[in-house]
């Protein structure tokens, strides 16, 4: 069996949840500072992925953070390209860790249109999937967001995570489509019923090798996508906190059957670059067992 295929069997079988490790450019300053660096640490943007990898590093080299119970992890380029304890991030996790590394290829969202902001277009699209293979990555992530229950923004985000999913299935990468609910949506639920129909219609013209994951916001109604859980197509589905508190997320998750935890912000919930390391492996550690229990149902 080949790594890809151990890979794909652990993302399908294996108890767990997928660790999002990968706030770029843009978010990067507030999960510093929520971890407790604040923006006078740096003096520019290299400087500020440096500190920020200095924090991945610590989460993921942690012994609290392995694949007993994590599937994967999703990375920021920036992290992909840096390297922890010598050896390239992304060989780092699987080949150390047992975890399947996962790249943020999206470049960010456009203008809100129709209630919903789908992504900017990738023009190095092609060339990015080309490095993340040779890098040993497994799949890809990308994020649009549904912020009204408006059924032609909703349609021009499932459509266009779908065709861009095709191509990450055709260079030989499971994607991770992620069109996130803000959980503000004012009928949040109308919204979600929408996503659903359009996800499943794009699921069911898939071909039977063209297998994707979904990412998605934990929903008002609970097992909505026990339909998607189920199909032929799917990996996996996993869903992000979304600005829920990690109790919430964790609440909302545990009755949602066969869906596991994808989040990020809520992971790191707690640590503090001050933190010593047996106060930081143990706030991780907590973390890291309550997500898993809320994913294990």
């Amino acid at each position: 069996m080949s790594s890809s295929e151990e890979q794909l069997q652990i993302i399908k079988t294996r108890p767990g949840f997928v660790a999002a490790l990968d706030q770029s450019g843009g978010s990067t300053p507030k999960a510093l500072g929520l971890y407790g660096v604040t923006e006078d640490a740096w003096s520019n943007d290299d400087e500020m992925f440096a500190v920020v990898h200095q924090m991945r590093s610590r989460i993921i080299t942690s012994p609290a953070f392995n694949g007993d119970r994590i599937l994967g992890a999703i990375l920021f380029e920036n992290t992909m390209d840096r390297d922890i304890e010598g050896q390239p991030t992304a060989s780092y996790l699987w080949n150390v860790k047992n975890v399947v590394p996962f790249l943020k290829v999206d470049k960010g969202l456009a203008a809100e249109e129709n209630g919903a902001q789908v992504m900017n277009p990738m023009p190095e699209l092609g060339a990015l999937l080309e490095k993340a293979k040779g890098k040993g990555i497994f799949g890809t992530k990308m994020r649009s967001v549904i912020k009204q229950a408006n059924q032609a923004g909703i349609d021009a985000v499932v459509s266009q995570q779908f065709e861009i999913g095709r191509q990450i299935v055709a260079a030989g990468l499971v994607p991770i489509i992620e069109p996130e609910v803000d959980i503000h949506c004012p009928d949040k639920a109308a919204a979600e019923d929408m996503l659903h129909d359009a996800i499943m219609a794009e699921l069911d013209s898939l071909g039977e090798d063209e297998i994707v994951m979904l990412k998605l916001t934990l929903p008002e109604k609970d097992n909505l996508y026990a339909d998607c859980v189920a199909h032929s197509n799917v990996a996996r589905v996993v869903a992000l906190s979304g600005g829920y508190s990690r109790d919430e997320a964790n609440d909302r998750l545990s009755r949602q059957n066969g869906m596991v935890a994808s989040f990020s912000r809520a992971l790191a919930e707690g640590l503090t670059a001050q933190q010593s390391d047996d106060e930081f492996n143990a706030t991780l550690d907590a973390s890291i067992a309550s997500i898993f229990e809320a994913s294990n149902t």
